[in-house]
């Protein structure tokens, strides 16, 4: 066997982990499932290409060290800023310490945003400062709901602006502003806080197809398997997925329907853009945070500048409940959210949307739902996993009520909830607003 150029990669020195002895490993501290692995050197990447976007594949050949030296040498000009959007619980939860500590090692990060939500106490704030103290003068603390930051909101809701929402999506623009107002800062980097097996090779694949000098990219998304004894990701996997195949049935010269499947993972949590897309892109305050980013850059930036990366690993986060039951919690406003923001983004592109619309749909999107079951299910016998086919199939049955629910939301506030304006209206009409902000911070 030929070895790998420059040495066997840092990620294989972990522990493999044979299917049928998975459980002798530690459990995750959020799931209490085992954790493992993806790295393997018998497994055989593709570099598959899609039509609209560039993916840049994990081909094993290059170690963490290689990576974050291209970072450093490409950083000497341009800086990075890292966006962290945290709430009180995650704070508190074993992930954000681990992803504090591997942080502390990525000295080409220039400024490490934390933006701290659902956090009413002081004391929230206080023990947030004491975690990031190990960061240093680059980690700056935004408290969402502390009172000067809760001001400069009130300031922007008398004039009009909706930010009253709290939630991830203002948390992100908040970040935004913040890090405009250090003209050093030219890439901006998101990722979640409750990554359980976070490391550095995540931030800086995540990194570099947007600061090495060879490359001219302006948004960079994420993409992985979300795997442990079983499939996660079921938004995605029987909603996104079987969505798009039958929006592109009921759609067939929609560009957009065609660019967001050409994503892996449209709805990861983690990606990287240029300090011009994020002074231009609005911001969703919903859980149509994910897709309405992709429908911004979309809009705003050439599809030749945008790329997808692999992460090289098995991701791992906390799970939401479905909530059949309710509709307006869970996995099923989530599901909602997400539908509405696809609609309203067609809707804005001139697409118009009946109610028979919404019944073909649905009926597509269960036949093409049904199909991803099966195929699910292959994969999952095929890799020693769990699979329950009857929750996959209930899944998919409630998902499709989804998909007509949204569809009367949509056809009764065909806005919905206004997305945040972007940074360049803001600044144009509070000059000094970004200033206001960081002193505030």
């Amino acid at each position: 066997m030929t070895p790998l150029r420059g040495g066997v990669p840092e990620i294989a020195k972990r522990p493999l982990v044979p299917s049928r002895t998975r459980r002798r490993y530690p459990a995750c501290p959020v799931t209490n499932r085992p954790v493992f692995y993806l790295w393997c050197p018998s497994k055989m990447p593709d570099f598959y290409q899609h039509d609209m976007i560039t993916t840049v594949h994990d081909l094993q050949s290059a170690t963490l060290t290689q990576l974050e030296d291209l970072i450093r040498q490409s950083t000497q000009a341009s800086k990075i800023g890292l966006v962290l959007p945290v709430t009180a619980s995650d704070m508190r939860a074993a992930p954000f310490d681990r992803i504090v500590q591997e942080l502390t090692k990525a000295d080409y990060v220039h400024t490490i945003a934390v933006t701290l939500g659902v956090a009413p106490e002081q004391d929230d704030y206080t023990e947030t400062l004491r975690k990031v103290a190990p960061l240093g003068d680059r980690a700056k603390v935004i408290w969402t709901d502390g009172p000067e930051i809760q001001g400069l909101y009130q300031e922007l809701i008398d004039a009009g602006i909706p930010v009253s929402t709290p939630g991830k999506g203002r948390s992100v623009w908040t970040a935004f502003g913040f890090l405009l107002a250090d003209p050093q800062i030219d890439t901006f980097v998101l990722h979640d806080c409750d990554i359980v097996d976070y490391d550095r090779m995540l931030l800086s694949r995540l990194c570099l197809p947007m600061v090495h000098p060879a490359l001219d990219y302006e948004f960079c998304k994420a993409f992985y398997a979300r795997v442990t004894d079983r499939m996660h990701g079921r938004v995605v996997r029987l909603l996104v997925a079987p969505l798009l195949r039958a929006m592109k049935q009921c759609f067939s010269d929609n560009h957009f329907i065609r660019f967001l499947g050409n994503f892996r993972y449209p709805l990861s949590g983690e990606f990287s853009l240029t300090r011009n897309l994020a002074r231009s892109n609005r911001i969703p305050s919903d859980w149509g945070l994910e897709v309405g980013t992709l429908a911004e850059v979309y809009r705003n930036t050439s599809l030749k500048r945008v790329c997808q990366v692999d992460l090289c690993r098995l991701y791992e986060h906390k799970h939401q409940a479905m909530s059949v039951e309710d509709k307006t919690k869970g996995l099923m406003k989530m599901a909602i959210d997400i539908l509405c923001t696809i609609y309203r983004t067609l809707a804005s592109q001139g697409v118009q949307l009946s109610r028979s619309n919404f019944i073909t749909l649905r009926a597509s999107y269960l036949r093409a739902a049904q199909d991803c079951i099966r195929q699910h299910s292959a994969n999952a016998v095929v890799n020693d996993l769990q699979f329950n086919r009857h929750d996959e199939e209930v899944a998919v049955e409630s998902f499709a009520e989804c998909v007509t629910i949204a569809g009367d939301l949509f056809r009764n506030d065909p806005s919905g909830a206004e997305a945040i304006p972007n940074w360049t209206r803001i600044r144009a009409a509070f000059p000094n607003f970004v200033r206001q902000l960081r002193d505030a911070t």
